[in-house]
């Protein structure tokens, strides 16, 4: 008798002590096609260097749209390879409501959304046509809807979120901010110079360089504790416009040419969605340790702050 209530002692103890471990969280990469780019290679590395669990999410599916094979059916895309108009009108309405992304979600304590392409521009505030560009023309509306929705879902759950690149766009789009859909032709337009500093123009590839927190009081400003965020791998050629009448704030910004472009952006209404233009993964990959002119990159610990900062968030 006195054996068995030794055991059952002995067990309750260890059960105690097994649920009252630290689970590893669990850190959800929105879904994407590519596996084996920078953006997400260097995501994942990230995510395992910070000692939490990279997980790739399935795609978030709308219950407005038809699928054919995990991708939206060509009924809802136009010529260009855009979000037909009507389409995003009905995703932009009701976002995730009617879509799997509690399924997805399941068991995901945060969430990373990576770079990648153009975001269809039917998605914005105020539709726009495409910017006419062929050699920019890079859409994947399948992914784009699976990001709106998921991103949504994030800001109304307030789930810990890091939106890089093209998320950070994103970020912007669902909050009903406008896009600068291509920076060079935005310069062109406004009659300023352009000194290409957001992406090497020869090379089409990954440059170096500073920006500037303009918000001392942000989450970015407090994550990384210094007022000028030097070495940003840059790869982009549209730009985030606008926040004004949302609820996201521009935390970070590049002067270039007298003009003012946006580098980071955050909800205000949430515990932690953060927004990055630069690439901080580009450093955990092979690569990422200087641009093809030789100037080097933020270090591996100063690209893993961010990263750090939304595991903290969890709680």
């Amino acid at each position: 008798m006195r054996r068995g209530l030794y055991a059952l002692f002995a067990l309750c103890i260890w059960l105690l002590s097994a649920c009252t471990e630290a689970r590893t969280p669990v850190i959800g990469i929105a879904w994407r096609e590519g596996l084996d780019g920078s953006s997400y290679v260097g995501t994942y590395n990230a995510i395992k260097a910070i000692g939490a669990e990279p997980v790739l999410l399935e795609l978030v599916e709308s219950g407005d749209l038809t699928y054919i094979d995990k991708k939206i059916a060509p009924s809802h895309i136009d010529s260009l390879g855009i979000l037909i108009g009507a389409d995003a009108d009905a995703v932009k309405r009701n976002t995730h409501k009617g879509s799997n992304v509690e399924e997805v979600m399941r068991g995901i304590d945060a969430v990373v959304f990576t770079g990648g392409e153009d975001i269809s521009p039917t998605l914005f505030r105020e539709p726009e046509p495409w910017h006419g560009i062929e050699a920019e023309r890079d859409y994947n509306p399948t992914r784009d809807v699976s990001d709106y929705l998921l991103l949504s879902y994030c800001i109304d759950q307030d789930i810990p979120t890091l939106c890089i690149c093209r998320a950070a766009q994103m970020l912007a789009v669902v909050s009903g901010a406008p896009l600068i859909q291509d920076i060079p032709t935005f310069y062109a337009q406004i009659g300023a110079e352009y000194d290409y500093s957001h992406r090497d123009a020869e090379r089409r590839g990954y440059i170096s360089h500073d920006a500037e927190i303009t918000a001392p009081n942000s989450l970015l400003h407090k994550i990384l504790g210094q007022a000028v965020i030097t070495g940003t791998p840059s790869w982009h050629h549209q730009a985030i416009g606008s926040l004004e009448g949302t609820k996201a704030i521009v935390t970070a910004s590049t002067v270039a040419g007298g003009v003012e472009i946006v580098e980071a952006l955050e909800r205000t209404d949430c515990r932690f969605v953060v927004g990055v233009q630069y690439h901080p993964e580009y450093v955990l990959t092979e690569k990422g340790t200087h641009d093809p002119n030789g100037t080097p990159y933020m270090s591996r610990e100063e690209a893993l702050r961010l990263f750090r900062a939304l595991k903290d968030a969890i709680e």
